[in-house]
């Protein structure tokens, strides 16, 4: 048994500036910066996993310590004493440190008193701080000063995954490098370049499957491609890399997504179960689900959305959804884009992921059937006209009949301030009867015409008031307010009198000591 095997992330680790790969202006820039002696004294590289930050840092600690010249050098040798040592993390004026595991101000306090000494090998004392972000406050602080004026033969190289949880006071002290992810052409060469490099066979569907899986991550995808060596033996085809991901076959999630949108939910679960039946991932379902809907998108031509060449679908599968998109609108994709991303937390948190992905399936297939907005609006105005047109000839028909008699409205006669008050109460006008009864004393009253003067001056009691009448006696009334008062009783004050003088109610208030009357309901 072979002891001594390397996996291919190590093995195929970038060694130099130029074997650095997709990160062309993270290169051409240090590059540069090494030849002219612009050398700062503190870097940061962010960027996903997997895209060369630490390798980055390693290289450059080569080039500022590289024996082959007498000065800093863009291009290291590899096989000098300082190049060798730096690439086996054996070099003692090169220090990498894991933030993760030395997170305490100590830590960074034993690395700063250091840090004061002079390289024993080498020109730079390089340190190289792995995932920076995980240090503590008080670490970060113990950091700034030194990072701010580091001694002259000092370099801080700092990265990290998680550049917004870094302080402003760290990013304002360093360059900053976003290391961009790798784009899939790239992934695809250097797979290609690997499998040639080990013997293996590496069919392009299977290195398309890899690349894409990689997201971004040489590492990643370096992972998968050993991972699929070792599943295989040494030929790596298109269906070997799809039963080791558990994805299914593009030509599956394009009929199931063909089914859905047929709208038959039988054919559409059945195709379900067989595909979980054969052992697919029903997250990764999920995820192909939704990288189809975003490319039928891409792809529909009510959008015109630009270059789709690089979508992963074969010549015929690209003409089968072209053939979908002349019979479903973007509206119709949209709603089931959104779906299908509600669902990725719903798919985590459920206990039976395949009882949770029927349900889904099912609201794709009912929600694909909604009618757009535009079309919704347009059935809404078509209908309101058929109305419209309807009363129209219910009109003219109700016309032309002989519709029975409606009964007269009966026409109040009102002869007294006193049966005023009385009609309000009966036609329930309970706050214009309540204002009329206790601040309007009425001086006149005739029929058609009122004098009265208002206690309390609201403008909008007249209008009401003479509005209930022409309404009730069919007649138009004259109310003329006096502008003083003629010491006319209310209505209110009138029925308290009346009480007050009733025998009952005199008797009634003997009982207490000042007693009086309130009110008269």
């Amino acid at each position: 048994m072979d002891t001594n095997y390397t996996v291919l992330a190590r093995k195929y680790r970038s060694q130099d500036f130029k074997s650095l790969i997709g990160q062309d202006v993270l290169v051409k820039t240090l590059t540069t910066a090494i030849d002219t002696s612009r050398i700062a004294h503190a870097y940061i590289f962010t960027g996903i996993r997997g895209t060369g930050k630490t390798s980055t840092a390693r290289i450059f600690a080569k080039a500022l310590n590289c024996l082959s010249a007498d000065r800093a050098t863009a291009s290291p040798c590899g096989i000098c004493e300082n190049c060798r040592a730096i690439a086996a993390g054996q070099h003692i004026d090169v220090m990498e440190i894991d933030a993760a595991s030395h997170t305490g101000v100590d830590n960074m306090r034993d690395i700063l008193d250091a840090a004061q000494y002079r390289p024993t090998n080498g020109r730079y004392k390089v340190y190289i701080i792995d995932e920076v972000h995980m240090l503590s406050t008080s670490a970060f602080n113990a950091l700034l000063k030194t990072l701010e004026e580091p001694p002259a033969h000092v370099i801080f190289i700092l990265a990290t995954t998680e550049i917004r949880k870094v302080p402003v006071t760290i990013l304002s002290r360093c360059q900053r490098f976003d290391l961009a992810r790798v784009s899939i052409e790239t992934l695809k060469k250097h797979f290609a370049w690997v499998a040639a490099q080990e013997n293996i066979e590496l069919t392009d569907g299977a290195n398309d499957l890899l690349a894409r899986a990689a997201d971004g991550s040489v590492r990643d995808g370096l992972s998968l491609l050993d991972q699929a060596i070792a599943q295989t033996g040494g030929h790596v085809d298109e269906a070997a890399v799809l039963d080791m991901l558990k994805r299914a076959d593009r030509t599956v999630v394009l009929d199931l997504m063909k089914t859905i949108l047929s709208g038959d939910v039988s054919a559409a679960l059945n195709k379900v179960d067989s595909i979980y039946n054969n052992g697919a991932d029903l997250s990764m379902l999920l995820t192909d689900m939704m990288e189809w809907t975003h490319w039928a998108t891409r792809m529909h031509p009510a959008l015109h959305a630009g270059d789709v060449a690089n979508a992963p679908y074969t010549a015929d599968q690209r003409e089968q959804i072209a053939n979908l998109n002349g019979r479903i609108s973007v509206n119709t994709l949209s709603r089931i884009w959104q779906v299908l991303v509600a669902a990725v937390p719903e798919m985590q948190a459920a206990g039976n992921q395949k009882q949770c992905f029927d349900m889904l399936i099912i609201r794709c297939m009912h929600i694909a059937d909604l009618p757009s907005v535009p079309e919704i609006l347009k059935q809404q105005e078509s209908e309101n006209r058929v109305r419209d047109v309807k009363n129209i000839f219910a009109d003219r028909m109700a016309q032309t009949t002989d519709a029975p008699a409606q009964p007269a409205k009966q026409v109040l006669n009102i002869t007294s301030a006193a049966q005023l008050g009385t009609e309000l109460q009966n036609s329930k006008e309970i706050l214009l009867y309540s204002y009329y009864s206790s601040n309007i004393e009425v001086s006149e009253f005739e029929e058609g015409k009122i004098k009265y003067f208002d206690r309390k001056g609201d403008g909008d009691f007249v209008h009401k008031l003479s509005v209930w009448l022409t309404d009730k006696t069919g007649k138009t009334w004259v109310l003329t307010r006096m502008a003083e008062s003629s010491n006319t009783q209310t209505i209110s004050e009138q029925k308290q009198e009346e009480l007050q003088s009733d025998p009952l109610v005199a008797s009634a208030m003997s009982l207490f000591e000042n007693a009086e009357i309130v009110g008269v309901k």
